[in-house]
């Protein structure tokens, strides 16, 4: 087992994927890991009840993926930043998918970090999860937190 050196964390800007990002935090300081920090947006666009579907005008794209730029600066401060040697990444497309094609491309990443947002049953079913996908394919160990709010809480406490 080589050692954690690069950390990569999925962030959906949800409550639990910050969570999910503090506790990725927390790791990578006494690993001396760095962190690549990866939002996906989604393409725009809204599939419809026919085989066609919506496609949004080109400045919906670019908003939401100026949005996504602001949001994922914003994750962190700039002294956290500096000190887990954070790399910032956004890119289009389907997240599950965009995320394996980051790892496949980075073979330096060595854990990823991700929430899991409990969804079960029909729902789970019909939408597939993204830490599922990504427990099933990445090439490297996914550490899943269900409830990363309670797990950033009991790192805190151990530290």
């Amino acid at each position: 087992m080589r050692p954690v050196t690069t950390i990569l964390v999925p962030l959906d800007f949800s409550e639990a994927s910050h969570a999910a990002l503090r506790y990725a935090c927390r790791l990578a300081e006494p690993l001396r890991a760095s962190l690549h920090v990866l939002h996906v947006v989604p393409p725009a666009g809204m599939p419809s009840g026919y085989v066609e579907a919506y496609v949004a005008a080109p400045e919906v794209q670019e908003r939401l993926e100026a949005d996504g730029q602001q949001l994922l600066s914003d994750a962190l401060t700039p002294e956290e930043q500096a000190r887990y040697h954070v790399a910032l990444i956004q890119r289009t497309g389907t997240p599950a998918t965009e995320i394996l094609r980051y790892v496949t491309d980075h073979r330096d990443i060595d854990l990823i970090v991700i929430a899991t947002h409990g969804r079960g049953g029909a729902t789970r079913l019909m939408m597939g999860s993204v830490a599922d996908r990504l427990v099933r394919a990445a090439p490297c160990p996914v550490l899943t937190l269900r409830e990363p709010m309670d797990a950033c809480r009991a790192a805190e406490h151990a530290a």
